[in-house]
């Protein structure tokens, strides 16, 4: 039995039989992370990003951030004067599209811009889009970005919310991903925001939420 990655909680497990690989769910803030012993090495992971090109000429993909930070930055732009996009990929196409909105965000990436420009500094707004679902301890990560925000700054997060359901879970498409090794829902998120203190502003039911710092 493993203890859930977020609450400390004891799991269980779903086993996807066309595959074999084993996730472990927690029934207490419905957390589900990937055995470990089904992680791709960072080598392989790497390869598989630098095959994303995600840049300015994905007109879809651009298009997916200007309608984030339509919803979920601009009406807050009168608080935020600096900006981190936290895991930006090759491509930073969201903090090319902040600054067009008139925001400011430093970048900063594992594998693509992996000096750690946020060491010593606080921003009004933090964004971690895509992220989450790739990362072993998302615990650590979200504490450490909330230390990095400043008092009632922002937290943005986008990572697909899981079907809370078994059977759908193992018929979603998002866990197709070799790199993706930990799904949340809402009351995944829900659990971390009371646990640090931080208040839900507002989230879309898929895969956006927005917290604010406290």
């Amino acid at each position: 039995m493993k203890i859930c990655k977020i609450c400390s909680s004891n799991t269980t497990s779903i086993t996807d039989t066309k595959t074999q690989k084993i996730y472990h769910k927690c029934p207490e803030c419905r957390y589900i992370s990937l055995d470990e012993a089904f992680y791709v090495d960072e080598e392989r992971e790497k390869k598989h990003y630098d095959k994303h090109h995600n840049t300015l000429e994905s007109l879809g993909y651009v298009k997916m951030f200007e309608d984030l930070v339509e919803e979920f930055v601009l009406p807050y732009k009168d608080e935020i004067r600096s900006a981190l996009d936290f895991g930006c990929g090759e491509g930073e196409v969201l903090p090319i599209v902040l600054q067009r909105s008139g925001v400011a965000s430093d970048r900063y990436d594992l594998f693509y811009f992996p000096t750690k420009v946020y060491e010593g500094k606080k921003y009004d707004l933090i964004a971690s889009t895509e992220v989450f679902e790739h990362l072993s301890f998302p615990i650590e990560v979200f504490k450490k970005l909330l230390s990095h925000l400043e008092k009632n700054g922002y937290l943005l997060l986008m990572s697909a919310f899981h079907p809370d359901n078994d059977e759908e879970f193992l018929k979603w498409w998002y866990i197709r991903d070799v790199t993706h090794i930990g799904f949340f829902n809402i009351k995944t998120f829900e659990y971390m925001a009371q646990k640090f203190g931080v208040t839900i502003i507002k989230h879309n039911f898929k895969n956006i939420i927005l917290f604010q710092n406290r």
